[in-house]
């Protein structure tokens, strides 16, 4: 799903400007523009996101500017430390490696920081401030949501009028073809009797033969009907509509619904016996369409 938000707050330590934005996808994927000083974050926004948002590229971009500090600057110690630590075990592995300088000591991220601002400081400011964007970025993608969900309530209706309409068209279907079956075969039949009659011969009675016509219809005429795809399509219809009706996170569970919906309009399709049928299989495989491309877009 898209959605926008930006939060800029103005803290003890600097200001804070946090901006969230996402594309349509089918999954989630995360993406973080920010200063190197603020990795250190990113763990905890990326589970932040990930907790109120499950579809969508979502990108977050995170700047930060400082404050002067009244009290200067301080060294990072532990930093420090641990830097030491890593480089004597680099020259234990490679023992020409040489030292780091002074210089690159203190253009190391972290290692230099401004008096009364530490990481937890800064972690704890740029969470608050990440809450307040996520609300104002949920909240742009609930409105989206809503018009989506407008949309497939109104393709649904579509479809349950097409159903209404086609619905009494059946029984019509299955008597006009058991009867134009019927009348062909008995036309057959008597072009037969009279070879028959004429000295050919004929393994079957002539009530033998009607059976068989009788048969062979009431087979073929159950393989046009069309009413149980109709029946299970309208339990689909009312089913997604439900999901809609119910919200929260319905994107999963109306993919599968738009997978049921165009297999039974595929059936439909196949055993049409009148055009008004075809017609109709037709115009709800592309309502369905419509719908599944938007389906994606919903959380």
């Amino acid at each position: 799903m898209t959605g926008y938000a930006v939060v800029t707050r103005d803290t003890a330590i600097g200001t804070i400007t946090i901006e969230l934005k996402s594309v349509n996808s089918r999954f989630l994927d995360l993406q973080f523009r920010l200063n190197d000083e603020l990795r250190a974050v990113e763990p905890a926004l990326r589970e932040a996101i990930a907790a109120r948002a499950t579809r969508g590229k979502v990108e977050c971009r995170l700047s930060f500017g400082r404050k002067a500090a009244d009290g200067g600057y301080s060294l990072n110690t532990a930093l420090l430390s641990e830097i030491a630590k890593m480089q004597e075990q680099v020259r234990a592995h490679i023992p020409a490696a040489l030292p780091m300088s002074v210089n690159d000591l203190l253009r190391w991220p972290g290692v230099i920081e401004e008096s009364g601002m530490g990481e937890e400081t800064l972690q704890k400011e740029v969470m608050q401030t990440a809450s307040a964007a996520l609300d104002a970025f949920i909240a742009s993608r609930k409105r989206e949501g809503t018009a989506l969900g407008a949309m497939l309530i109104s393709r649904i209706e579509e479809m349950e009028s097409i159903v209404a309409r086609i619905s009494p068209l059946i029984p019509q279907a299955v008597a006009q073809f058991h009867q134009k079956a019927i009348d062909r075969m008995q036309e057959a039949m008597g072009i037969a009797l009279q070879n028959h009659n004429a000295g050919a011969t004929t393994t079957l009675s002539h009530d033998e033969a009607a059976e068989r016509i009788r048969q062979e219809v009431t087979l073929y005429g159950i393989r046009i009907d069309i009413a149980e795809e109709i029946t299970r399509l309208s339990a689909h219809l009312a089913e997604t509509r439900e999901i809609l009706k119910k919200g929260g996170q319905v994107g999963r569970r109306l993919d599968f619904m738009m997978q049921e919906l165009n297999r039974e309009a595929n059936t439909i399709g196949s055993k049409a016996a009148l055009k008004e049928l075809s017609d109709a299989s037709m115009a709800l495989k592309l309502l369905i369409e419509q719908m599944r491309e938007q389906v994606q877009n919903l959380e």
